[in-house]
């Protein structure tokens, strides 16, 4: 969507409040030895508070509030009672809602506890590279500029991309216009980022290889045997500067 007034912008700024806090508070509840059915019940019920309803449900009748993936999952985990986390656990969470017409789009990866595994140096090079991204938006940026750096700044850190994975439009619905925001540089794409425009950018950082492969659950999506991704989102509003981060929590970025 693009904003076109202030009680547009006051809808997109409430409902991306209500993503942001319940990312925030997921992750702050998460804990060794509960289910991710159990933290994705939390998330349902912080939603709800907001007068807020999931948005994954909603659009395409998603078996879970919110996306929680674990360990080698890169996106689109289904909570469950049966995965429980662990100490050193790589979990990401992905939190989009729809409220009074308005919809956002905020997720995060996270290690559990202590970095037992070393995943926090992949953790916090997706975090960066999503500021980084979102720092060179602008009116008039072509979006596969944008792509490029995302790759770019993967490859001096070592790591790859996940090619099949977007951030894409949002704000009147889950997904609209543009539907393809590439982690990497795209040719073919000649569209731009364009004022007022809101868009959900996001970040798939991997140890190993490009390609997210759909499970047999029909949901969750893998990579590459032993590799390891981390995610991060922002829904944001396009200007002629510094772009508007509508998932900061009380001005500070969630992730």
């Amino acid at each position: 969507m693009s904003i076109t007034s202030q009680a547009e912008l006051l809808g997109m700024q409430q409902a991306s409040e209500a993503v942001a806090v319940t990312l925030r508070s997921m992750r702050e509840f998460a804990r060794p030895g509960m289910s991710t059915a159990e933290l994705d019940e939390y998330g349902r019920a912080l939603l709800e508070r907001f007068g807020a309803k999931s948005a994954p449900k909603l659009t395409y009748g998603f078996p879970g509030w919110t996306c929680i993936s674990v360990n080698n999952e890169i996106a689109h985990g289904i909570p469950s009672a049966k995965t429980i986390l662990q100490e050193g656990d790589l979990v990401n969470v992905d939190v989009s809602a729809e409220l009074d017409g308005f919809w956002a789009d905020n997720g995060g990866s996270f290690v559990l506890g202590r970095d037992l595994h070393q995943h926090q140096q992949l953790v916090n090079a997706s975090s960066d590279i999503l500021r980084i991204a979102i720092a060179n938006i602008r009116d008039g940026v072509r979006i596969a500029q944008v792509g490029g750096i995302i790759e770019t700044e993967a490859r001096k850190r070592g790591y790859t991309v996940i090619r099949n994975l977007t951030g894409h439009g949002i704000g009147r619905g889950l997904h609209e216009e543009p539907h393809s925001i590439a982690n990497y540089y795209d040719k073919y794409n000649r569209s731009r980022f364009r004022k007022n425009a809101v868009v959900a950018i996001e970040t798939f950082i991997s140890t190993k290889g490009n390609w997210a492969y759909e499970g047999s659950d029909g949901w969750t999506l893998s990579g590459k045997k032993g590799a390891y991704t981390a995610q991060h989102e922002h829904t944001i509003m396009v200007t002629d500067g510094e772009p508007l981060i509508f998932t900061r929590e009380n001005g500070v970025t969630a992730i």
